[in-house]
This record gives structure tokens, C-alpha cells and sequence, in this order.
């Protein structure tokens, strides 16, 4: 979904102009490297054990490494992976200082019409909606679902993160039918994903929350939120570190809306006496 008419979602107080984003991508390798690969799948067994603190730790002290080194490719990755713990932490100065800084890479050195660099710039739209910048985020979602629709197939999964996203901020400032539009879309997506249930169960507490902010006694809430509730309890998926995670997005929508012994179940699911 593309809006027709830039004055949809442009303001002047946006800070982004994809304008200044037209640079050819840097081909030029970095004499130094650190390893992201064994980095990421180091912070995931952190994440695994629920030692988040230590997480933050490890990819601020790795990305402090990789600036130093002038690995900017380097130091991109870590800063996206940054905008994902802050979120985690809500450290709301910390999650934006990485947007900023990982968007200046990404048009220092051209990467804004790349699928990888597009990536990241959902990610900081991502996070600077959760930080309080709706409206300021849409243009860059905007600018990521071009550049996917240009480079990625119509099914490709990325498409459900970013449709889900997006939707938020509409909702957000109260664009109430294109948040709709959005998250049907990536419903549709992330049904065709391996293991969707994570995915789902939040996007429908998402709906809930949308169709609240409209009307309280609409329907829909609770047939979402019962969906989101057979989704949580799918034999399909296991009871790891990322259930947990997904467990603990979903647990407010439970509460706001009197699910309590949902409630219940989900806290001794993720926090075992």
C-alpha cells in the first residue's frame, strides 16, 4: 500500500525526505569487520535466557567496537538490532539517538533503495512510533514499502512486519481505515509464514486496541481478541524465548480488555512459580 498524494502523510515537522536519500549504495569493503553473524546469534541465546541487561550490554559494547574500526556495515547492523532492545527496555532517548544514527549511514552511504537498508529504516519507523513519532514515521514507511514492492515479491514475509507497523502509526494519529487496510494486509501475509501464530496473535490485539480507539462496544474486539487467545495456545509453536516475548506484547491488550483469567494463564506461562 502506497498513498496516492505525498500531502497524506508529509508535515513539517518530518524528518524524513527521501529525496536526500538518492545516493548510489557504497560498494567500497571496510578493511575491518566485525563478526555480525556470531554476534546475533550470540545475543539471541541472551535473549533465550532472559539476560536482557547482559543483551544491551553485549551490542553496545560491539558497536562501539565496530565504529571504531570504521566498520559502518558493521555498526549498522548493531545499531538496528539497538532499535529492537530499546523498544524491549523502553529507553526512549537510547531507541531514537539509534535511529538517528543508523539513518545517517544508511544516506552517507546510499543504502536507502536496498532491501537491507530499507530494512532498517522499518525498524527506526518502527521505534519511533514507539517512542511517541507517528506521524513522523509514516513517510519513511512509506518510502520502505516502495522499495520492497520494487525488490521483493507480493508474499514475501517482511511485508507482514511492515504492514503491521505501519498500521500502528496510522492508528496512532487516527487514520483509522488505512490502519485497517494495513493490518488485513499483513494478516494476509504473515498467514503464509512458517510458524505464524506469534505474528498473528499480536496483530490481533492490535485490531482490538484500533477498534476500541473508534468504538468500545464494537464486536470485533473480542472476536480479535479470542483470536488472539486460540493463536497463544497453537500446539504448533514452542514455549521458547520469543513465545515469551510475544506473550509479554500481547499480555496489556489482555488486561486493558478484562481477560483476566487469560491473564492468568499467559503470566504462569512466562513467569513459572
Amino acid at each position: 500500500m502506497v498513498l496516492n498524494d505525498k500531502n497524506d502523510y508529509m508535515d513539517s515537522c518530518c524528518c524524513f525526505d527521501a529525496s536526500e536519500y538518492q545516493k548510489a549504495p557504497d560498494q567500497t569493503p571496510c578493511d575491518h569487520a566485525v563478526p555480525v553473524p556470531q554476534i546475533i546469534e550470540r545475543l539471541d541465546g541472551l535473549f533465550q535466557k532472559g539476560m536482557e541487561e547482559e543483551a544491551g550490554e553485549f551490542l553496545r559494547d560491539w558497536r562501539t567496537r565496530a565504529h571504531g574500526m570504521g566498520d559502518w556495515r558493521g555498526e549498522l547492523s548493531l545499531l538496528s538490532e539497538l532499535m529492537g532492545y530499546y523498544r524491549r527496555t523502553a529507553e526512549s532517548d537510547a531507541g531514537l539517538d539509534a535511529c538517528s544514527r543508523g539513518m545517517d549511514i544508511i544516506k552517507d552511504h546510499g543504502l536507502a533503495n536496498t532491501v537491507s537498508g530499507a530494512t532498517v529504516l522499518l525498524n527506526a519507523a518502527t521505534t519511533m512510533k514507539a517512542f511517541g513519532k507517528a506521524l513522523e514515521s509514516l513517510p519513511i514507511f512509506e518510502h520502505v514499502c516502495r522499495v520492497y514492492q520494487n525488490n521483493l515479491a507480493p508474499d514475501d514475509y517482511r511485508f507482514g512486519g511492515l504492514y503491521n507497523n505501519m498500521a500502528l502509526s496510522y492508528d496512532d494519529v487516527g487514520n483509522y481505515e488505512k490502519a485497517e487496510i494495513c493490518f488485513m494486509q499483513a494478516m494476509k501475509t504473515i498467514k503464509t509464514c512458517v510458524q505464524p501464530e506469534y505474528e498473528l496473535a499480536v496483530t490481533c490485539c492490535n485490531l482490538a486496541h484500533m477498534y476500541d480507539h473508534q468504538d468500545p462496544e464494537d464486536p470485533r474486539i473480542n472476536e480479535y481478541m479470542e483470536q488472539a487467545w486460540e493463536y497463544l495456545n497453537s500446539k504448533n509453536i514452542p514455549r521458547d524465548g520469543y513465545y515469551r516475548f510475544t506473550v509479554s506484547k500481547c499480555l496489556d491488550a489482555f488486561r486493558y480488555f478484562g481477560y483476566f483469567l487469560y491473564v492468568k494463564e499467559l503470566e504462569g506461562r512466562i513467569c513459572p512459580a
